[in-house]
């Protein structure tokens, strides 16, 4: 019998999975990707704020579920490229299509923000 994938059972293992893909640097990393291979500094200087540390442990989460490859360069000093599974395409592109919607609506997003700080403040 096939189990079937659910991710609001804490015991599928599709919420590790989606647990990385839609985490901050997660998600931020799989769309810089999205543009083509890039280097870790590289990859550093395009997702604005992750730390050394922070990045190394996304990649290899992402490399581990098998959305991200790394390639070692054998040449000296060793250069690591990172780029994206055909896998890891299909799902950097759904994420894109959210930091789209998310683009769209950011006036929406940013009145209700306000309104709800504004609400939040008046009741203290």
């Amino acid at each position: 019998m096939a189990h079937i994938a659910n991710v609001y059972d804490r015991n599928c293992p599709s919420r590790e999975v989606v647990g990385v893909v839609a985490s901050h640097w997660g998600s931020l990393v799989l769309g810089a990707l999205l543009d083509g291979t890039l280097r870790f500094g590289e990859l550093r200087r395009a997702v604005g704020g992750i730390s050394e540390k922070m990045l190394a442990q996304t990649l290899q989460a992402l490399e581990r579920n098998g959305l991200v490859h790394r390639e070692v360069r054998p040449v000296i000093p060793p250069h690591v490229d990172y780029s994206l599974t055909p896998l890891g395409v299909v799902v950097s592109r759904q994420v894109r299509g959210l930091f789209a919607l998310v683009y769209e609506n950011l006036p929406d997003i940013a009145t209700a923000q306000q309104a709800y700080d504004t609400a939040r403040a008046q009741a203290c």
